[in-house]
Parts: structure tokens; C-alpha cells; sequence
């Protein structure tokens, strides 16, 4: 009986082709935040899903098997999202576990990034840190996890050797700064699909870490003159030892035809040795791998992609907010604490300006000095809230453009070490440009004092 398997960035580069090169071996299931109109691929099912909400991801997962997790950094769905990537990211990533466990899946497999083998995780770029937070979390549910960690995985459609193709592409002299002498070992799109496929369902690599990478140990300048040779550009490439880390970004990011939130973590990360651990090399199988030059050469002569659905065209975007924000959890709280206690702190921080009236169901009002009509209404959703979470739904207020929508919510993440506050599916009552000049400021003015508050002992 063929294994159910979920695809989480089911549309992204690693998802597509897994799903186009094992179609007929598992039961996938393409998990996909839009709707499917029409699906060229009938032994794939689609489902559509809401990463951020946890009702959503549970119901995407049921029945499930085998859980693949390839979602990073994703692009906003809302039509302003305040909070940084790592903490959007930390929290999808515990809404997926959460979904996973309560599903009864039995193995979740995330495909990660190579961890420096020198300094401690302090001491990393700001998007290798959130690859392990998003590690650790995935580990933290009832399902197995499968940790791949991989360099740069060279194939058609790739976000990373796109962008050496094009700077390849674009620049007769390439200055390297002294960030493209760093060692990493690139492993080719087939090799990488092939790993995958062998930890499905695969004891052996239940709860390990694995880093998988070609044994060719290179530079990523070293990458460029392959990748010249292969394309038969003739191309000066030397190493100069300036360029800081922002001019470093501007110059990939224009020239490679790249997004910020691409190049900005990348040049950040290239400042450490990514090569593989002997202690933690795949080894449940005996691959062949592809050297880098290979690699370039099926990655520019292959010109099929694979088909995906043709999804339904999503409406402009209303005028919803998410707001995600990581607080300290010094004093060794839960998230039920931290809730309550920001119902008592908000009003005693602005005084007689906010009062706060909260009744025995559960709903708590916030009113401005003393008005009968509160600006803001919160209600606590019980059968969905534990002492990790507490979950409001937003049902009231002056401030509120629609009450039937959006939630807040406070949860613990990685084992309590942090308290995540995140407001979902917000829409305001005044005017766009008002809001975001007025309300939006002063919303994370007060999440940064409230954080100071909890940073106290």
C-alpha cells in the first residue's frame, strides 16, 4: 500500500519536482495556500490550507503519513505582516507540528540548511539560527523528524544556482569578496530527490539530524568559474578583499535577478564554512553522486519544469494585518500567564487612559478612558486554549473593521525558551494610510515595552 504523503511548499522548487518524480511511488497530497482550478496531474491531490492557522493545517494533514516540510520565509498573505522572517517562520512551524501530532503522523521530513561548524548559534547569521529554531521545533511533536540539511542544491528552476547563472550571465568581470572563499559542498537537484525518497517511512533516519552535500568540497567562487566554463562564458573572476555585506547584497541582488529576502540571509550565511559532518553524512544508501560540473550541465540543458495546477486567481488582498512578535520568557511562564498578565499590564502601563473589563466567559473589553463602548474585544476561544496557548478571537471594538474574522493569540515556542504574540487576519476600522501611520506604530511601540516588562525578574 502506497505511503500518504503531504508536501508542504508543494508549488516551491524542491516540491515540484519531488512531486513530478515520485507521483506514481507515493499517495501525494500537494499542500497549497491557493485553490486548485485544474489539476493536470491526477494521481496528485490537492488541498489548499493556511499554514498560520492551526485548524487549517490540521485539517490539510489528516490521513497523513509522511509529512515533507520545505516552507521558508513565506511571502505574505495578509496586506501587512509586522514581524521578522524568523519568527513567521518559528511559528508556522509550530502550527505544523501541532497539526502533525494531532493527526498521528508518523514521520515529518524537513529540509533544512547545513550548520556551521564553527561558533556557536549566537554567533551565526540570523537565517542559519532560524533553520535550527525550525528544527528543533519540528522535533518537538509526536511524529519522527527527519532533519536534511543541504548547501546549494544545483538544478532547473533553482532560486541559488539562478542566481550564479546570472551573474555568470551578466558580468564579464566578476570581484568576489571575501565571502565566495568560503568552502560548501553543492549536491545536484537528482541526489537530493533521491536522498529524500529514501528516508520516507525509513526508520533509520527517525530523529537525526543528516547533511547531505557531493564529496566535492568547493568555493562559491570556485562555483562561478565552473559554472563559466559549463555556459562557455569567458568571464575575469578575482577575489578583492572588500565589499561589505551591503554592497555585497545590492550587487547579487541586482545583477543574480534575485529577491531581498533571498540575498539579504544568504550573503549573510556565506561568511561560514558549510561543509558536511562526518557524524552526521547520509549513509543509508550508496549514491553516485553528481559532481558540481555535471550538475551546472543538467541543470542548463534541462528545459522541461514540472506541470502544476492552474489555481484559482486569488481577489486583491483586503486590508488585513498579521503581526507576529517574540518575547522573552526570563521568568519561566506560560503562555497562559503571559495572556492574563497582559490583560492586567496594559491598562497599568497607560494608567487611567485604557481600562479593562474582563467577565467570567472569558471576553475582555479594553476601553478608552472609561468609554461604555470598547475599543477592542477579545474572546477566549476555551476548547482551543491550554496552558501553552491561549487563543482570543477578536469580536468587538470601535477599532475592529470586521468582527467575524481575526484572532490573537499568545503560545509558548521551543519548550517555553520565548512566548510568541501574533495578531492574525486584523482589519482596521479607519482608513488604510491612517492605520498605518497611527494604530500599526503604536501597536509594536507597545509590544516592545510590553517585552521590556517581561524581560524584567
Amino acid at each position: 500500500m502506497k505511503k500518504k504523503v503531504a508536501v508542504a511548499g508543494a508549488t516551491g522548487y524542491i516540491g515540484k519536482w519531488f512531486i513530478d518524480t515520485y507521483k506514481d511511488v507515493y499517495d501525494i497530497v500537494g499542500l497549497s495556500r491557493k485553490e486548485v482550478g485544474s489539476n493536470p496531474t491526477p494521481q496528485v491531490t490537492w488541498r489548499q490550507v493556511e499554514l498560520y492557522s492551526i485548524t487549517s493545517t490540521q485539517k490539510a494533514l489528516e490521513g497523513i503519513d509522511v509529512a515533507i516540510y520545505l516552507v521558508h520565509s513565506m511571502a505574505a498573505s495578509t496586506r501587512l505582516i509586522q514581524g521578522s522572517f524568523e519568527d513567521t517562520d518559528l511559528i508556522l512551524a509550530d502550527n505544523f507540528v501541532r497539526a502533525a501530532s494531532a493527526n498521528g503522523v508518523q514521520q515529518i521530513i524537513y529540509l533544512g540548511g547545513i550548520m556551521p561548524k564553527e561558533g556557536t548559534p549566537e554567533q551565526w547569521s540570523t537565517h542559519l539560527r532560524s533553520r535550527l529554531e525550525v528544527e528543533e521545533t519540528l522535533s518537538g511533536g509526536t511524529a519522527a523528524l527527519t532533519a536534511l540539511r543541504a548547501s546549494v542544491i544545483v538544478g532547473p528552476g533553482g532560486s541559488s544556482f539562478d542566481m550564479i547563472k546570472n551573474l555568470v550571465e551578466k558580468l564579464p568581470i566578476l570581484m568576489c569578496p571575501k565571502w565566495t572563499e568560503s568552502k560548501t559542498q553543492p549536491i545536484s537537484l537528482n541526489d537530493t530527490l533521491e536522498i529524500l525518497d529514501t528516508c520516507i517511512a525509513n526508520p533509520n533516519v527517525y530523529n537525526k539530524a543528516i547533511e547531505i552535500g557531493s564529496p566535492e568540497v568547493m568555493s562559491y567562487k570556485e562555483m562561478l568559474i565552473q559554472t563559466a566554463k559549463v555556459m562557455k562564458k569567458r568571464r575575469v573572476i578575482f577575489s578583492v578583499p572588500f565589499f561589505s555585506p551591503g554592497f555585497s547584497k545590492l550587487w547579487v541582488g541586482f545583477f543574480g535577478e534575485s529577491p531581498a529576502q533571498l540575498v539579504s540571509p544568504l550573503v549573510e550565511s556565506l561568511r561560514h564554512t558549510m561543509t558536511v559532518s562526518p557524524d552526521h553524512e547520509f549513509q543509508e544508501k550508496q549514491i553516485t553522486y553528481k559532481n558540481y560540473e555535471e550538475s551546472v550541465r543538467f541543470a542548463l540543458s534541462e528545459t522541461r519544469l514540472p506541470q502544476l495546477p492552474k489555481f484559482v486567481a486569488v481577489q486583491e488582498k483586503s486590508n488585513n494585518v498579521r503581526s507576529i512578535q517574540r518575547l522573552p520568557n526570563t521568568r519561566g511562564k506560560n503562555a497562559f500567564w503571559v495572556a492574563n498578565r497582559y490583560k492586567v499590564w496594559l491598562p497599568s502601563f497607560f494608567r487611567f487612559l485604557i481600562t479593562a473589563k474582563e467577565e467570567p466567559k472569558g471576553t475582555v473589553s479594553f476601553s478608552l478612558f472609561r468609554s461604555a463602548k470598547p475599543m477592542l474585544q477579545l474572546t477566549l476561544v476555551v476548547d482551543r486554549s491550554d496552558r501553552k496557548r491561549q487563543l482570543f478571537f477578536i469580536t468587538g471594538g470601535w477599532l475592529v473593521g470586521r468582527l467575524d474574522y481575526g484572532w490573537l493569540e499568545f503560545r509558548e515556542v521551543l519548550n517555553g525558551k520565548y512566548i510568541l504574540s501574533a495578531i492574525h487576519e486584523f482589519v482596521p476600522r479607519i482608513p488604510w494610510f491612517v492605520y498605518l501611520n497611527t494604530q500599526a506604530r503604536i501597536h509594536l511601540w507597545v509590544m516592545n515595552r510590553f517585552r521590556n516588562y517581561l524581560e524584567k525578574p
